[in-house]
């Protein structure tokens, strides 16, 4: 039998969290995370998911990604899945950012290495550690295929009038200032599962996909291609998010460093990581909101608000641009299990055909599946997106095809 199993790597500035996939019958054989990388206490967490096992667990110094990818070799083949396994075909990574020049998987080699590190300036937080993962990995399996899948490739479909930002152009050009967009494997994942769940091929569709998690974005796909999503150069535009401010009037930055006194660092550091939902009422977490909501926190109630107020006017942004909306999916940790939040953001679009069934939303877990009353104009979906599926099935693509 040829190779068919697909090892999927998302290396993280402090974190690898990998799966083991039988793209055979599309299958997991094993997932697993190795967390707080160059701590004392990093911790390695596996799961052996073909023999149903329970999952294992250790704490103690993991010092870099090297040692972190050994303990994840180790595990594996604690279960007889290890790296020299000949039914492994090739390693997929995620990497964050591939500009304008990836749009699709790509084989890595030197010239890609060379072009992922030069879009380092862009992806000052995600990139380095991608490449830290690639090397780490192809030096434990130099004979196989790694395969970078990127983050940004399912948006370089959006026209220009969507991806170009109204400065000068030269200037643009120079340093590659443009909306990429991110979170593209989950919306290529999502966009195609709701297709099924119509029961029509992703080319016959029209989909508003909502990536609802810490961090959040969303796009409008029109027969399977993306035309606009909300993040921009950075994962920083557009919604609400965990931490981040999302969209902003630029010259809040300027005020901030004028009046307030503060560094570029400094207001990097509150649009990144201390706005959105934490910035407003200091939680992140979407279930401790709704729990203060319920008893009357006005802070909670404020920062829920604007997050709603953000996520309607971008579905209604993206119906004007897509024409005709076939359905709103919703996805990832919020988006799959907030119901208030699926209920608010369609509240009040009757006239756009859009609506919740109170008992269908209600409903938690059960895989992809409609919101929407019986009939309606527009579906609303709930759809669990699932990253990891769709890097192994690019990669198995791409190195099948050049098998």
């Amino acid at each position: 039998m040829s190779p068919s199993r697909v090892l999927v790597l998302n290396s993280g500035s402090s974190s690898v969290k990998y799966q083991l996939l039988d793209m055979g019958d599309s299958s997991r054989l094993a997932s697993g995370l190795v967390e707080r990388i160059g701590e004392r206490t990093s911790l390695v967490r596996h799961t052996p998911l073909a023999s149903g096992g329970e999952t294992r667990e250790r704490t103690g110094p993991v010092a870099d990604h090297d040692a972190a990818l050994k303990a994840m070799a180790e595990e594996l083949a604690a279960d007889g899945l290890g790296l020299d396994s000949p039914e492994l075909l090739a390693i997929g990574h995620r990497v964050v950012h591939g500009g304008k020049y990836f749009t699709e998987p790509t084989v890595i080699d030197e010239r890609v290495l060379a072009e992922i590190e030069r879009l380092i300036p862009v992806a000052p937080l995600h990139n380095p550690a991608n490449l830290t993962g690639i090397r780490t990995a192809t030096t434990l399996r130099p004979d196989l295929p790694q395969v970078a899948v990127f983050d940004t490739a399912f948006h370089t479909t959006m026209p220009e009038s969507a991806a170009r930002y109204a400065i000068d152009v030269e200037t643009a050009d120079q340093h590659r200032v443009r909306r990429y967009g991110f979170h593209g494997t989950s919306h290529a994942y999502v966009s195609r599962a709701t297709a099924r769940l119509l029961g029509k091929a992703p080319e016959e569709v029209n989909v508003i996909v909502l990536h609802l998690g810490n961090g959040a974005s969303a796009s409008a796909v029109r027969a399977g291609r993306c035309v606009d999503t909300s993040m921009g150069l950075t994962p920083l535009e557009g919604l609400v998010m965990g931490t981040r401010s999302g969209d902003m009037d630029p010259a809040v930055i300027f005020h901030l460093m004028r009046v307030g006194g503060m560094s570029a660092d400094d207001v990097d550091t509150l649009l990144n990581k201390k706005s959105g939902l934490v910035g407003l009422c200091g939680d992140n977490d979407m279930r401790e909101i709704r729990r203060r909501i319920s008893e009357g926190d006005e802070r909670a109630k404020l920062a829920f608000d604007i997050y709603i107020h953000r996520l309607k006017k971008y579905i209604g942004a993206y119906y004007a641009v897509l024409g005709r909306v076939d359905a709103v999916a919703f996805t990832a940790g919020v988006g799959e299990n907030a119901a208030e939040v699926r209920e608010a953001a369609v509240a009040g679009l009757d006239g756009l055909g859009l609506a919740v069934d109170g008992e269908r939303n209600a409903v938690r877990g059960g895989g992809a599946r409609l919101v929407s009353p019986e009939g309606a104009r527009v579906a609303v979906a709930v759809v669990p997106t699932d990253e990891e599926m769709e890097i192994a099935q690019q990669t198995y693509a791409l190195v099948g095809k050049n098998n």
